[in-house]
């Protein structure tokens, strides 16, 4: 009796060590798995929270708006009637386009293409050559150029052409109307200005006077008095208008 109860007191304690064995592999299981979905949802967090390379996301390059500029200018010379001037220009990254009418003549329309450039920071240097065609009263071809230089509240501005006559009758002509003008605010600039142009006719080859002008926003008004001083001046009212 003593030998079987021996045997059922080995027998129990050999299960309970089984059972013990049992539940500790249970426990290290359920560790191991919420271990596991621990850092499951802490890879999800990290990836929503990371912000996206920006050097794989696909960059698109910046688009060039047009600048378009409208100017009409109204001539008063003492001894001939008024006339009109219409100005527009247009121009998107390197490309100036621009049209004219009653400037290289009376009754003569112009068109132009010219590339643009610039240089600079204090001192800025821009410079549009270009190349046109003439067509009404005179009729022909030629290159031009546009250049100003600008530094601190003083700008340089010479816009010039040469106009090569296709009409066989030596009216080839230079065109010119450099200014000097100084800005002692944002919105006011005054200076010197003079016109070489075959369309404005006055006793003088070369008009020359000063120019006062207002800027508010996309606009602008500008006055030029000629030969005031030297015989009877010549009024050009100018209208800007630019977006």
């Amino acid at each position: 009796m003593n030998e079987c109860a021996s045997r059922n007191l080995l027998a129990g304690t050999s299960a309970n060590r089984k059972r013990k064995r049992d539940r500790t592999r249970l426990r290290r299981g359920t560790a191991r798995a919420v271990l596991a979905l621990a850092l499951l949802a802490a890879g999800q967090v990290l990836a929503q929270e990371v912000p996206p390379n920006p050097s794989a996301t696909p960059q698109h390059p910046a688009k060039v708006p047009w600048a378009i500029s409208i100017t009409v200018d109204g001539y008063i010379p003492p001894d001939e009637d008024a006339y009109v001037n219409p100005w527009l220009t247009a121009d998107h990254g390197w490309l100036h386009l621009e049209g004219r009418y009653n400037y290289e003549d009376l009754r003569t329309g112009s068109v132009w293409v010219g590339y643009n450039f610039s240089v600079g920071k204090k001192l800025v240097l821009n410079v549009t050559p270009m190349i046109g065609g003439v067509f009404g009263r005179t009729t022909g071809v030629g290159p031009g150029c546009e250049l100003s230089l600008s530094y601190w509240k003083l700008k340089l501005l010479i816009p010039n052409e040469y106009v090569f006559d296709t009409t066989g009758s030596n009216r080839s002509f230079y065109y010119s109307t450099p200014e000097l003008t100084y800005s002692p605010t944002g919105w006011l600039h005054v200076g010197l200005a003079a016109q070489h142009t075959k369309a404005l006719e006055t006793k003088f080859d070369v008009q020359r006077g000063f120019v006062v002008g207002f800027s508010h926003k996309h606009a602008q008004f500008t006055t030029y008095v000629y030969n005031l001083g030297f015989g009877d001046p010549t009024y050009d009212l100018e209208v800007g208008w630019s977006f």
